[in-house]
């Protein structure tokens, strides 16, 4: 799971105002719309305030946003205009780091692959499953269908928790 230069620069630069916050940095997603760019930024309760059952709240949302706004107009790394949304990374959360899967090791999760994995006719880029372990380079899938991959941390493109009620 590697993130676009595009991405990493505009993490290093918000992470500060949003930790400033009192909540952790899940994640950057910067879309490109042509004239008007998306910029969306995921926010977490910290560690401590999880523990205590607290969540990310509208009020959290609001103080990022005010925070990374300022940030944004001084270091102006977005050409052209942009929108920007801050919100917490939901049930259905995307991953934006391995380390963030670890947590969450017996669930079920979508992956979207940048190289198809399987053989002759059932070759595929997409595999949903149970997170079954991971490490550095590495992560371990069982289908629905108990079929089991072995999947490279850098084939990934995109992944993300599949809740379950």
């Amino acid at each position: 799971m590697k993130l676009s230069t595009k991405v990493a620069e505009l993490t290093e630069i918000v992470a500060p105002a949003v930790e400033a916050c009192d909540v952790t940095l899940w994640g950057v997603e910067f879309i490109p719309q042509g004239r008007r760019s998306l910029l969306r930024i995921y926010i977490e309760a910290t560690e401590e305030e999880k523990a205590q059952g607290k969540q990310v709240t509208i009020e959290d949302c609001t103080a990022v946003t005010h925070q990374v706004s300022g940030v944004l107009e001084v270091h102006d790394p977005i050409a052209g205009e942009y929108v920007l949304e801050v919100s917490s990374p939901g049930l259905d959360r995307s991953f934006f780091d391995a380390k963030q899967m670890v947590d969450y090791i017996g669930q079920k999760i979508n992956l979207r692959l940048i190289h198809a994995i399987g053989t002759g006719s059932t070759k595929r880029r997409k595999v949903a499953g149970q997170l079954e372990s991971i490490d550095d380079n590495q992560l371990m899938i069982t289908t629905a269908e108990k079929e089991q991959f072995e999947i490279q941390l850098n084939n990934i493109d995109k992944a993300n928790l599949v809740y379950q009620p």
